[in-house]
C-alpha cells in the first residue's frame, strides 16, 4: 500500500471515531444536565429575597374591625425549570369565628395581574399563582385581600395574689405576620400595620413584638405608634430571617373599640345545649328499649306465684316449649332427648359422644304434631327403624333443624301462646327522643350558619344524636313477640318445673309424695326415675342438662339399672354424656358453612398534606 492510501485510510477512520464518539458524549453530557435538574425538582426549594406586607386596620359600619392586607413578595426562584408560582394560605377563621377571607388581587411589580386560583383546605384560603409555564430568577407577586374581626375582646388579668395588679381589659390586635408553616427563608422583612381614625384614637399604650419559632417569647423591636394625620402607624423590619421563623405583633385598644362577632360570645344554646339533647335523646332511647324489656316481662306474668311442677303436659314439647320461655337453650338437643325419653327414638354412639347416632323406635307412640314434625325432619321421613348419624357439619341438617325451631314459635302463635304487640310507652318515649334529638341538631346548625366555630363540635354531636336515635326507632317502634294471657300461665308453669328442677333432693321426693299425674310403670324408685326422665329434656332448655344428669346418674345407681334411652345402658356419668351430646348436637343444627357470610377487603390508612392558620401567619410554599 502506497503512503498516500495509508494517509487517506487514517483519516477516514479518524473521522469515524469522531461522529461516533461526539454524540456519546452529547448523551452523556444530557444525562449529567437532567440528573442535576431532577436533583431540584422540590417546589419549595427557593426563598423570598424580600416580604413586605401592609396592614391597614378600621372599623365598619356595624363598628366590627376590618382588614385590608397588601403583600409584596419577592421569590428567588432557582435558574432552571421548577416552579409556575408561588402558594399562599390565609387563615379562614381566628377564635372560633370565621373572618370572611376574600383575595382582591394578585398582580406583579408593574400592576399587571398575574393568573391565579384558590382552594380551601385545613382551615386555609390557598392562593395558587401562575399558570403552566415556569418562572425563574426574581418574580415579584403583590397580593391584596381582606378580613374581618381580627381584633379580639382581651378580658382583664388578676395579680399573683389576687389583686388588681395584672393587665386590664383591653381590645387587641394579636396577629402572625408570618407564615409559621414556611419552608423558605426571607433575605429581609418589613410590615407597616396602619389603624383608621375612630381605632387610632383609643389606642390604649400597649405594644409587643415577639419573634421566632412557634411558641417563642423572644422580643423584637415594634416602632410605633407615629401618627400621620389622624392615623397611627407602627412597623417592624428586619434582615434575614430562616424558614419558620414568625412575627407577631400584640397592640391593644380599649375596651370596646370594635364590635365582636356573636361567634365569639359564649352561647350555651348552640354550643352546650346541642350536647345535652344529644345525651338526653340517647338516655330516652335507652328508656325507651328497657320499657319494650318490661312490656315484655309484663305480658309474661298470668298470677305471679310459681309453684314448683313434676310433669310436663303432652301438649308442650320442647319445640313449643322453648317459644315461650325467655333465652330457652339448646332446643334441638333437648327436642331429641325428649323423643328419646318417650320411646320413639334411640341415641346411640356413633364412635363417640361427640358423634351420635340416632335409631328409630317401632310402634311408639307420639303425641304432639310438633314431635312428628321433628322425627321427619330427623329421619327424613324414613321407615321406622330407620338410623341416622348427627352430622358434624351439613347445612340441609341445620337448615332442616332452624326450620323446626321456627315451626315451634308458629306453634305457639296459631295455639294462641303468643302474639305481636307494640309497647306503646316504648314509642312515647321514642318521640320524644326524636323530638330532643332534632331540636338539638336544629341549635347546633344554626350556630355554624351563624359562624361559630365553636358549634361545629355540638353539631357533630347532634348529627350522632339523631342517627342512633334513628337506628334505636327501629326496635321501639316495632312490633315483638309477646305472651297471650293462656301462654302467660303456661310460661309460669314451666317456671314451676324449672323450681322442681332446682330444689334439693328431698325436697322434691317430698313433693312427689302426692304423685298422681304421670304413667305408674311400678312403685318406688321407678316412678321418681320416670318422672326424672319426663323433665330432662326442660332441664336441657334452662341450661342445666349437666346437673340434672347427674341426679338421673344417682337416680339409675339406685335402680341399680341404666337409661334404657341411650343404647348403651351401661353408659358412665351421665352428666358429662349428656353435657357432651348436648354440645355436638347443638353445632349440628347451627352448623353453618365458613364461606357463608364472608368477604374479602382491604383495608389501610392513606392520607398526607399540610395544615396551618391561626391569627394570620397561614402557610407559603412554591408550585
Amino acid at each position: 500500500m502506497t503512503a498516500s492510501r495509508i494517509i487517506r485510510a487514517t483519516a477516514v477512520l479518524i473521522l469515524t471515531l469522531s461522529a461516533v464518539s461526539m454524540p456519546t458524549a452529547a448523551v452523556a453530557l444530557s444525562a449529567d444536565a437532567a440528573g442535576s435538574a431532577a436533583a431540584q425538582t422540590d417546589v419549595d426549594d427557593f426563598s423570598y429575597a424580600s416580604w413586605d406586607a401592609l396592614y391597614e386596620v378600621g372599623v365598619d359600619d356595624e363598628g366590627r374591625a376590618r382588614m385590608n392586607v397588601t403583600e409584596t413578595l419577592v421569590a428567588r426562584f432557582p435558574e432552571y425549570d421548577q416552579n409556575r408560582g408561588i402558594v399562599r394560605g390565609l387563615p379562614t377563621s381566628y377564635q372560633n369565628a370565621g373572618i370572611d377571607t376574600r383575595v382582591l388581587s394578585v398582580t406583579d411589580e408593574a400592576g399587571v395581574d398575574v393568573p391565579f386560583e384558590t382552594d380551601e383546605e385545613d382551615g386555609l384560603l390557598l392562593i395558587l399563582t401562575g399558570d403552566d409555564d415556569y418562572v425563574q430568577g426574581l418574580t415579584t407577586y403583590v397580593i391584596e385581600y381582606e378580613m374581618r374581626d381580627v381584633v379580639l375582646a382581651a378580658g382583664a388579668t388578676r395579680g399573683s395574689r389576687g389583686e388588681g395588679t395584672g393587665n386590664p381589659a383591653v381590645d387587641e390586635f394579636y396577629w402572625d405576620l408570618l407564615p409559621l408553616d414556611s419552608t423558605q427563608p426571607i433575605e429581609r422583612f418589613r410590615a407597616d400595620i396602619v389603624f383608621d381614625a375612630a381605632m387610632s384614637e383609643r389606642l390604649a399604650g400597649s405594644a409587643s413584638c415577639y419573634a421566632g419559632v412557634s411558641g417563642s417569647t423572644d422580643t423584637c423591636d415594634l416602632e410605633g405608634p407615629v401618627i400621620d394625620g389622624d392615623r397611627a402607624m407602627f412597623r417592624v423590619e428586619s434582615g434575614e430571617r430562616p424558614a419558620g421563623d414568625g412575627v407577631t405583633v400584640a397592640i391593644g385598644f380599649e375596651p370596646a373599640t370594635v364590635v365582636q362577632p356573636s361567634a365569639r360570645t359564649p352561647n350555651p344554646v348552640t354550643d352546650t345545649l346541642p350536647w345535652a339533647a344529644a345525651i338526653g335523646a340517647a338516655g330516652l332511647s335507652v328508656g325507651a328499649w328497657l320499657s319494650v324489656s318490661a312490656f315484655k316481662r309484663r305480658r309474661g306474668t298470668a298470677t305471679g306465684v310459681i309453684v314448683a311442677q313434676y310433669d310436663v303436659p303432652d301438649s308442650m314439647p320442647p319445640l313449643l316449649a322453648a317459644a315461650i320461655v325467655p333465652g330457652a337453650k339448646d332446643v334441638i338437643p333437648a327436642e331429641i332427648v325428649h323423643l328419646a325419653v318417650r320411646g320413639t327414638l334411640r341415641i346411640e354412639e356413633g364412635g363417640s359422644p361427640e358423634n351420635p347416632r340416632l335409631r328409630r323406635i317401632a310402634g311408639s307412640r307420639i303425641s304432639d304434631q310438633l314431635d312428628v314434625e321433628a322425627l321427619d325432619a330427623l329421619f327424613l321421613k324414613a321407615n321406622e327403624g330407620g338410623v341416622v348419624d348427627v352430622p358434624r357439619a351439613s347445612e340441609s341438617f341445620a337448615g332442616r333443624m332452624s326450620a323446626l325451631v321456627q315451626s315451634g314459635k308458629t306453634a305457639a302463635q296459631t295455639r294462641g301462646l303468643t302474639t305481636t304487640a307494640r309497647s306503646r310507652g316504648a314509642a312515647i318515649v321514642q318521640w320524644i327522643a326524636i323530638a330532643v334529638a332534632v331540636a338539638g341538631l336544629g341549635l347546633s346548625l344554626a350556630g355554624v350558619i351563624s359562624g361559630r366555630i365553636s358549634a361545629v363540635p355540638a353539631l357533630v354531636a347532634g348529627s350522632f344524636g339523631v342517627v342512633l336515635v334513628l337506628i334505636a326507632s327501629w326496635y321501639s317502634f316495632s312490633k315483638h313477640t309477646v305472651l297471650t294471657p293462656e301462654g302467660a300461665r303456661e310460661l309460669e308453669h314451666l317456671k314451676g318445673v324449672e323450681e322442681f328442677i332446682r330444689v334439693a333432693e328431698a325436697d322434691r321426693l317430698r313433693m312427689l309424695q302426692s304423685y298422681s299425674g304421670a304413667e305408674r310403670r311400678q312403685e318406688g324408685t321407678a316412678d321418681v326415675i320416670h318422672v326424672y326422665e319426663r323433665l330432662l329434656p326442660y332441664a336441657m332448655l334452662f341450661g342445666m342438662e349437666k346437673e340434672w344428669g347427674d341426679v338421673l346418674e344417682r337416680a339409675y345407681s339406685a335402680a341399680q339399672r341404666g337409661p334404657g334411652w341411650i343404647g348403651d345402658p351401661s353408659t358412665p356419668y351421665l352428666g358429662v354424656y349428656l353435657s357432651s351430646f348436648t354440645s355436638s348436637s347443638h353445632a349440628a343444627a347451627a352448623y353453618t358453612s365458613p364461606s357463608a357470610g364472608t368477604s374479602s377487603s382491604s383495608g389501610g390508612s392513606f392520607g398526607g398534606g399540610f395544615s396551618g392558620g391561626g391569627g394570620g401567619g397561614g402557610f407559603s410554599g412554591g408550585r
